[in-house]
Formats: structure tokens, C-alpha cells, sequence
């Protein structure tokens, strides 16, 4: 029997040869009740698409990209993991692009891709990008699909995949306070970030709602260098001996913390308290284990890469309402201990 292709569809069904393939392809412009119908023949007359064709008609790449500021964060590379889960299933590919927390390389990435390289992209934004993301417009310019998670653009109307990352910073702050500290120091990365607003936010509301006043001085901005950080540290513990409490928004400032501390021959826990944002898988053998904010960091890369495989397969628009906020976890451990605690 001679295969039928989709002209002939199209004419017992009197449609367009692009509504009949529209259809077969479950695109969002087609109603259900076309859709069942062509479905129905296209079954009883044994049509079986073409996949060259299909896939020349399509112009796909089957790959995506991702933009990161970093791997040596276990947070992204866990969110890796659960992207390629979602790629791999639906029969794509995945570029990795870091921008090493470069603005420029960042802008640079991004109209690499727009060209027309990938099918959607990822992307968690460079904590030193200024307030200027018209970069990332391109994307929508060119009909390439993207999605944020974590570190996201909140002036760009696209789907985020975050964490609660209000709610954590107050119960982190809150945890500190109810262990016994005071003077909690702030280690955070950019403010223009929406994640180190967040975090910032829910710091300060854990403090007003002790009645403890924000003191300026106990913020502290990473450079993006251990070096300086480790300094910076030990040089806001020496003018600060009061501080018993750090609150550090990023793994990396954490680490920083301890070297700081070792070096001053502070304590931890007895002297200063610890916590801080990470998916660290050795968190549990530091000395003393290091009390974290754990981020479901898989199930954000996993969802935010089947909100925008939805966009692809289905050639359906993102909206904004896709977003979605998943909880973290407080892990308590010996960094936080009381001075009563064992440990």
C-alpha cells in the first residue's frame, strides 16, 4: 500500500497541509476537535510522518542552552543534572555556556544563541549584571524560548523557577536568633539579584521582628575572589569582635567564613554561629558541620527544563504564570549549636 504524506490528509479532511501538520503536532492554535479529526484519519489510513522532512519543516536544532554564572557551585550542578533528565527524555541536547560572573560575557552568550544555535535556552543571570538585561529581549525578538531559575530577571516577562528564598532568609536569621546570636553578619553577592534581595529581605524582617535594629556595618558584598573574601571577613571580625552570628547567601561565603575564622582563632559554634545557602555535599564532614539552607536544587533545573519544553515541543507561548517557587530546606547542624548543645 502507498504511504499517504500529508497533502493527501489534507484533502479528504478539506483543511490547509500546515493546519493538518499543526495538528498532528498538538500546536496550541488548533482546536481539540480538528485536532481529534485528523488524529482519527491519520490512524485509520496508517500515516507515518516523515522525520527528515518533519525535522527540515521544523528548522530544530534538538539542543538547548544553558547560561550559568559557575560549576564549583554544587547548586548548579545538581540543577545540570535535572535539565538533562528533561532534555534527554524528549530527545535533545545540552550546551552548557558559564559566564564566570561576567555581564559582558553573558550579553555575549546570549546573542550567540539568539542567532538560532538552540531551540530554548536557560538561564540563571551573572550576580555582577547591572540593571540593564535588554540583552536577554533578543531571545523573545527571535522566538527562542527561555525560562530563568534561580538567580532570574524579574523585568523580563518569562516563566522563573526559584526557591522561597524570602521565607529561607528569615528562618536562617530566625534559627541564628533563637541559638543565642545578636550581631549577625550579612555575607551576600549583588543586590541588583533578585535572590540577594530576597535573602536580604527576609534577614531584615527576622531582625525587626526581635527588635533588633539593621546595623549597616554587618553587611558584607563578595568580590568574586576567595582571597579577598577570606579577608574582608577576617577584617569585619576584627572590627566587629561583637559579631556571633554570620548569615552567609552563598556556600562560597561560607567556606570564606571558616578559613576567616580558623585564621582569628574564632570558634565555631562557641564564638560565631554559621549558616548559609548550599547544596554542599560534604556540608555534614566540615568541622563543625555547617548548619545550611538546602535548595531543591535538581527539581528547579527539572522544572524549569519542562516549562520550556513545553514551549518547544508544543510550540506553545511561555507565560509568566508557568513561574513557579519550590521550598528549600533548613538543615541543622553543629555550626549553629548553643552553647548548652552538645557538639
Amino acid at each position: 500500500m502507498k504511504s499517504v504524506n500529508l497533502k493527501q490528509l489534507a484533502q479528504e479532511l478539506s483543511l490547509s497541509v500546515s493546519t493538518v501538520s499543526r495538528a498532528l503536532n498538538d500546536r496550541y492554535d488548533i482546536s481539540q476537535a480538528t485536532k481529534d479529526r485528523v488524529r482519527a484519519l491519520a490512524n485509520q489510513l496508517d500515516y507515518e510522518p516523515n522525520p527528515y522532512a518533519s525535522s527540515l519543516r521544523q528548522n530544530k536544532s534538538k539542543t538547548i542552552g544553558v547560561i550559568i554564572p559557575e560549576v564549583a557551585n554544587h547548586f548548579f550542578s545538581l540543577a545540570i543534572n535535572g535539565i538533562e533528565e528533561v532534555a534527554r527524555s524528549n530527545g535533545y541536547h545540552v550546551l552548557i555556556y558559564l559566564t564566570h560572573e561576567e555581564y559582558q560575557r553573558e550579553v555575549s552568550m546570549v546573542r550567540l544563541l539568539a542567532s538560532g544555535r538552540v531551540d530554548g535556552v536557560l538561564v540563571s543571570v551573572a550576580n555582577n549584571a547591572d540593571s540593564d538585561f535588554s540583552h536577554l529581549d533578543l531571545l523573545g525578538e527571535r522566538n527562542i524560548p527561555v525560562v530563568f531559575f534561580d538567580r532570574v530577571c524579574e523585568g523580563v516577562a518569562a516563566p522563573k523557577v526559584t526557591t522561597d528564598d524570602y521565607d529561607s532568609g528569615y528562618r536562617a536569621t530566625r534559627h541564628l536568633l533563637d541559638q543565642g546570636s545578636r550581631v549577625i553578619a550579612h555575607l551576600t553577592i549583588a543586590e541588583s539579584l533578585s535572590i540577594s534581595q530576597r535573602r536580604m529581605q527576609g534577614y531584615l524582617a527576622a531582625l525587626a521582628a526581635s527588635g533588633i535594629a539593621f546595623d549597616p556595618e554587618l553587611l558584607l558584598r563578595s568580590q568574586n575572589d576567595k582571597v579577598q573574601d577570606v579577608k574582608a571577613i577576617q577584617d569585619l571580625l576584627a572590627q566587629r569582635p561583637d559579631i556571633d552570628g554570620i548569615f552567609a547567601t552563598v556556600e562560597s561565603m561560607a567556606m570564606s567564613s571558616y578559613e576567616a575564622c580558623r585564621n582569628l582563632g574564632r570558634d565555631i559554634p562557641a564564638d560565631v554561629k554559621i549558616i548559609s545557602f548550599s547544596n554542599l555535599e560534604i556540608a555534614a564532614l566540615l568541622a563543625p558541620a555547617l548548619t545550611t539552607i538546602t535548595q531543591p536544587a535538581y527539581n528547579i533545573g527539572r522544572e524549569a527544563a519542562r516549562i520550556l519544553f513545553q514551549s518547544i515541543i508544543k510550540n506553545r507561548p511561555l507565560s509568566v504564570a508557568q513561574s513557579q517557587e519550590l521550598k528549600s530546606e533548613l538543615v541543622i547542624r553543629a555550626s549553629t549549636a548553643s552553647r548548652s548543645a552538645p557538639g
